[in-house]
């Protein structure tokens, strides 16, 4: 990726759109959520239409402001993830056909298997940043006894879709491209070979990926500027002990089962 440009030169904030239900609102617009509340993480696919497959993670609330949304995915999570009848996933399918079989997609139940991620995304912006920790072998990742052992890993960028909020429920698209910038501060440019894909099989238009390519640089000069989410008070942040893991809700409808 080239050199970053500067910050006054505006991200292209939509490079397609992403279903939001009717009346939903940016990040950043009032009414707000309380640290600690529950909120339904989802992305959904570009032409994604009310009953097609999605990923949703039940969260904590962190932060909900005018910057944004903070919330934290604990570990452990029961959450709802894409993935083909045979429970494999995007990656297990080689990239030469990896988008050609989007619409075999179904919904599956998961459980998230790592430690706990914290998740900011900033409001009107094209990207969240996902804040990783290493937790010691031998530590399990939900207990607060271990929090002071946490060793901070780097922060993964994924561009997306600029968030909508409808209540309890925040949506957007992911955008293939991703950044991981590690602890040390250095960025490497994650899944360039995929957005190619992408294009050759339909999912999106060259303009569309110059657009996330685009975005993607406006990421790595909020990085160098030091930006809010990546403010390093940030990397010393743990969650609260008394919260216990959100659930999915009543409502959320599955195809195949691969909690154990």
């Amino acid at each position: 990726m080239p050199d970053t440009p500067p910050l006054s030169a505006a991200p292209v904030l939509a490079p397609y759109p992403v279903w939001p239900p009717e009346g939903a609102r940016p990040l950043g617009v009032p009414p707000f959520l309380d640290a600690g509340d529950e909120v339904m993480w989802r992305y959904r696919d570009l032409g994604w239409r009310p009953g097609r497959p999605e990923s949703v993670a039940p969260m904590r609330v962190v932060r909900d402001d005018e910057q944004g949304l903070v919330a934290w995915l604990a570990p452990g999570t029961v959450q709802l993830t894409k993935r083909y009848a045979d429970g494999s996933d995007l990656r297990d399918v080689p990239m030469a056909e990896r988008f050609l079989r989007d619409a075999q997609r179904v919904q599956a139940r998961t459980r998230w298997r790592g430690a706990g991620i914290l998740r900011i995304a900033p409001a009107e912006l094209p990207w969240s940043v996902w804040l990783f920790w290493d937790v010691p072998e031998g530590d399990h990742p939900g207990d607060p006894a271990a929090h002071d052992r946490w060793t901070f890993e780097g922060w993964y960028v994924n561009l997306e879709t600029a968030h909508r909020r409808d209540g309890r429920d925040t949506c957007t698209g992911d955008h293939v491209l991703d950044l991981w910038i590690e602890a040390d501060g250095t960025v490497n440019v994650k899944d360039a070979d995929e957005l190619e894909a992408a294009v050759e099989q339909g999912r999106g238009t060259a303009e569309q990926a110059e657009a996330i390519r685009h975005n993607g640089r406006h990421a790595r000069a909020s990085f160098a500027a030091g930006d809010w989410p990546f403010d390093e008070s940030w990397t010393r942040w743990r969650p609260d002990p008394a919260w216990t893991t959100p659930a999915l809700r009543d409502d959320e409808c599955w195809d195949i089962d691969l909690v154990d």
